[in-house]
């Protein structure tokens, strides 16, 4: 009995949190658009399988080493991760000292965690490899331009407005995110208006790249 108790304590339902549950849902119900209504498969098909992956309970195939820990609460651990940071030894307060840590900061406590037995996920090492250092956005513009058909549009050369249209959204977003700092609603840097009016536009791999 007690075997059997360890074995469903061991399982990743048991941990299943609400917000993975969500998560877990809405990246089923994207493959399910992309499979099996042909609904943007080139886009939604990742990003549903990545929300699969990046969800599965107790997996951390998304976390960092330093998440892995942090994650892990170990109180030792943690202890020695607050001294370095001086700050508080829990979860919250770390965190939010990391957050305001310089960049160079942040890598030390990750080769910390790194040195006490924590290794990344298979996904946070990808978005290092790949996202991170900006080599995916690229290769994203690489594939979309080879596999665009350019002959409409050198037929009838008027539909070069309804592109140049839909970059409208861009100006519009920025001014829709300063708008919502000015009036107090939601705090947006310029900087951060700028990323979330990429998006208002007709380019997602631009808006991979920027924001």
């Amino acid at each position: 009995m007690e075997s059997l108790n360890a074995l469903i304590q061991g399982m990743g339902l048991m941990h299943l949190g609400t917000g993975q549950a969500i998560m877990l849902l809405v990246s089923l119900l994207l493959l399910w658009l992309a499979i099996a209504k042909k609904f943007e498969p080139l886009l939604l098909l990742p990003i549903g399988f990545g929300g699969l992956l990046s969800n599965i309970p107790e997996a951390g195939m998304a976390l960092t080493a330093l998440e892995s820990l942090l994650a892990h609460h170990d109180a030792g651990q943690l202890a020695v991760i607050a001294a370095k940071l001086n700050c508080a030894p829990d979860v919250h307060a770390i965190k939010e000292a990391l957050a305001l840590a310089l960049p160079s900061v942040q890598n030390q406590m990750e080769n910390l965690a790194v040195d006490m037995g924590y290794t990344p996920g298979v996904l946070a090492l990808f978005y290092k490899v790949a996202i991170g250092s900006g080599v995916a956005p690229l290769v994203i513009f690489m594939g979309v331009g080879a596999m665009t058909d350019f002959g409409p549009l050198l037929a009838n050369p008027r539909t070069l407005l309804l592109g140049a249209a839909a970059q409208f959204g861009i100006f519009a977003t920025v001014l829709g995110a300063l708008t919502l700092n000015y009036f107090g609603l939601i705090s947006f840097t310029l900087p951060q208006a700028a990323a979330i009016g990429i998006i208002g536009g007709a380019d997602g791999p631009t808006a991979i790249y920027l924001s």
